[in-house]
C-alpha cells in the first residue's frame, strides 16, 4: 500500500508545477511592453497555451503504447524547449524572434501541460479504482496551486524590476517542470494493488494535509500575514507543505515492514497481513464476519464503475459528449479565459497587485479542485450519490453570478467585488476541471480515457480563441488612455454580461445531461 500512496504524491508533486500556462496573467503585461503587443495579440499568446491541448490526444495515444515515465519525460522536454526558447529571447541572449515563433513556442510548452496531466490522472485512476474521483482531485488541486508556488519563489528571488520578475516567471516554468518530471518518473506507473484495502486512514490525513496547505496560501496573499514575514519564509513554507504529504507512505510502510501480525480480540487468532491471507473472525452467536481493516473484496463490476467503453470515434457520435463539450465550454473554459485575462482586467480597474490577486485565485482554484473530493468522500460514507453533470450544474450557478457580480459599479472602483468574484471564479473553474475527469471515466469507460478526455479539453483552445478574442476586441474599442490602454469598468463589461449569460445557458445544458444519465447514476446509487 505504501508504493499506492507513493504514486499518488508522485501525481501531486507533477501537478503541483503542471499549471504553468496559469502563470501567464502574472508577466502578461510586462511581455506587452518588451514586445509591443496589442491587447489581440497579447490575447493570441495566452490562446497559443491553450491551443497545445488540440493536440493533446496525442499524449493520450503515447500512453496506451508507451511507458509513463517515457510519457512523462516527453512532456516535460516540451515545456523545457517552449518556455526556454522564449527565456533566451527575453534575456537577449539568443536573436530576436519572431512573434509567430513566440506563438509556436508558447502552443508547444502548453502542449507539454497534457503529457504531464495524462500521466498524473492515469496513474490517479488506476492505482485507485474504487476512489477515482477522490484520488483525481487530491492530485489535481495541486495544479491549481502552480502560480502561487511559482510566485512565492520569485517573490523570495527579490526582484522588483517587472522585467525581472517575467525572466524568473519563464525560467521556472523552463527548468521546474523537468526536474520535477525526473524526480517523481520512477512512482509515476501503475501499481499491482492485488485486492483492494481500506484506505479511509490515508484519506482522512491526506485530506488534512490539503486543507492546511490551502489555508496557508491563501492566508500568506495578505498584505496582513505577508508584512511580518520575509518571502522566503513563505517560499520555504509552501516545500514543507508539499513534502508533508510524504508522511503518508513512510508511516504505512513502517506499519508494514514492523506490525508483521494482527490480533483478533474475539478468538485471538492471528492474520498475516503482507500475504493477504483471507481472514474470518468467529463470533460467540456462530456467525462469520470478515474485517474490512485488512482487506476488502471487490467486483470487478464495482471497480469498472462505468456507463460503457467508448473509443473516441464512437464516442464523439453520442450526443451525450457534445452535450458535455458545450457544458465544459460555457462552464470551466469560460472561467480559464477569465484566468487568462485577469492581467489585464486587473490593470484596467486601475490596481497594480496582479501578482497578489493571481496568487488569491491560484489557492481558490486549489481548493476548488479539492471540493469535489472532499464531498465524494463524505457522501460515500452514506452510500450517496450526486451524478457528476448534476455536480457541475450547481457550480455553474455561482460561476455564472460572478461574471454578473462583476458588473456592479462602487465607489471604489470594484476592487473588493473584482477580489470576491475571482475568488469565486477561481472555485468553481477549479471544481468542474476536478469534476470533469471522472464523469469522462464514468460516461465514456476508463480503457480510451487518455484519448478521451484530452478529445474533450480541445474545447479550452476553442473557447479561448472565441472568447478571448471577442473580449480583446471590445477592450480595444473602448481604449482611453495615450498609450493605447483602457482604464474602467466599462472595458470589460460587454464581456462579462457575454459570459454570465453563456454560463447561464450551459448550466441549463449540463441539467440536461444530468437528465439524460439519472438511470446510470440511479443504478449505482447503492
Amino acid at each position: 500500500m505504501a508504493t499506492q500512496w507513493l504514486s499518488l504524491i508522485g501525481a501531486i508533486w507533477l501537478q503541483s508545477i503542471n499549471g504553468t500556462n496559469s502563470n501567464f496573467p502574472a508577466y502578461s503585461s510586462q511581455l506587452k511592453r518588451l514586445l509591443s503587443l496589442s491587447q489581440i495579440q497579447l490575447n493570441n499568446l495566452a490562446l497559443a497555451s491553450d491551443a497545445g491541448k488540440l493536440f493533446g490526444w496525442f499524449s493520450g495515444v503515447a500512453a496506451a503504447y508507451l511507458p509513463l515515465w517515457l510519457v512523462l519525460m516527453i512532456g516535460a522536454t516540451l515545456g523545457f524547449i517552449g518556455y526556454g526558447l522564449q527565456y533566451l529571447f527575453i534575456t537577449e541572449q539568443m536573436p530576436s524572434l519572431t512573434y509567430w515563433q513566440i506563438f509556436l513556442l508558447t502552443t508547444l510548452a502548453g502542449n507539454s501541460i497534457c503529457w504531464i496531466n495524462t500521466v498524473s490522472n492515469i496513474v490517479a485512476i488506476q492505482n485507485f479504482p474504487l476512489d477515482r474521483q477522490i484520488a483525481v482531485g487530491l492530485s489535481t488541486s495541486y495544479q491549481g496551486l502552480t502560480a502561487k508556488i511559482f510566485t512565492a519563489v520569485v517573490d523570495a528571488v527579490d526582484r522588483n524590476s517587472p522585467k525581472q520578475r517575467a525572466q524568473t516567471y519563464l525560467l521556472l516554468n523552463a527548468v521546474l517542470p523537468l526536474l520535477i518530471c525526473v524526480a517523481a518518473s520512477p512512482v509515476a506507473k501503475n501499481v499491482k494493488i492485488g485486492k483492494m484495502k481500506n484506505l479511509a486512514g490515508g484519506f482522512v490525513a491526506m485530506f488534512a494535509i490539503t486543507t492546511a496547505t490551502g489555508v496557508y496560501a491563501i492566508l500568506s496573499c495578505f498584505s496582513f500575514v505577508t508584512d511580518y514575514f520575509s518571502p522566503l519564509v513563505f517560499a520555504v513554507g509552501m516545500g514543507v507543505f508539499l513534502v508533508l504529504p510524504l508522511a503518508i507512505p513512510v508511516s504505512e510502510r513502517i506499519r508494514e515492514t514492523t506490525q508483521q501480525k494482527c490480533w483478533i480480540r474475539k478468538d485471538n487468532r492471528v492474520c498475516n497481513i503482507d500475504h493477504l491471507t483471507p481472514i474470518s473472525v468467529i463470533t460467540e452467536n456462530g456467525e462469520k464476519q470478515g474485517n474490512e481493516d485488512v482487506k476488502l473484496e471487490v467486483s470487478d463490476e464495482e471497480v469498472n464503475n462505468v456507463k460503457e467503453e467508448l473509443g473516441a470515434r464512437e464516442m464523439i457520435k453520442r450526443l451525450d459528449f457534445w452535450l458535455y463539450y458545450l457544458v465544459y465550454l460555457f462552464g470551466a473554459t469560460l472561467g480559464l479565459v477569465y484566468l487568462n485575462n485577469l492581467g489585464q482586467i486587473v490593470e484596467s480597474r486601475g490596481s497594480s497587485r496582479t501578482s497578489s490577486i493571481v496568487s488569491l485565485c491560484s489557492a481558490f482554484t486549489f481548493f476548488g479542485r479539492l471540493i469535489p473530493s472532499l464531498f465524494d468522500y463524505y457522501l460515500s460514507k452514506r452510500n450517496w450519490v450526486i451524478s457528476r453533470p448534476a455536480s457541475i450544474a450547481m457550480t455553474m450557478i455561482p460561476l455564472s453570478g460572478a461574471f454578473f457580480l462583476l458588473l456592479v459599479k462602487t465607489n471604489n472602483n470594484n476592487l473588493g467585488l473584482l477580489y470576491l468574484s475571482t475568488a469565486i471564479i477561481g472555485t468553481c473553474t477549479g471544481a468542474i476541471t476536478s469534476i470533469s475527469v471522472p464523469t469522462t471515466t464514468e460516461l465514456f469507460g476508463a480503457q480510451n480515457f487518455g484519448i478521451n478526455h484530452n478529445i474533450l479539453v480541445t474545447n479550452i483552445p476553442v473557447g479561448s480563441f472565441l472568447f478571448g478574442d471577442f473580449a480583446a476586441f471590445l477592450y480595444k474599442r473602448q481604449e482611453n488612455r495615450p498609450n493605447g490602454g483602457c482604464m474602467g469598468v466599462k472595458c470589460y463589461q460587454t464581456t462579462f454580461l457575454l459570459w454570465g449569460s453563456l454560463c447561464v445557458f450551459g448550466t441549463f445544458l449540463a441539467m440536461i445531461l444530468h437528465w439524460r444519465t439519472r438511470k446510470f447514476y440511479s443504478h449505482n446509487r447503492g
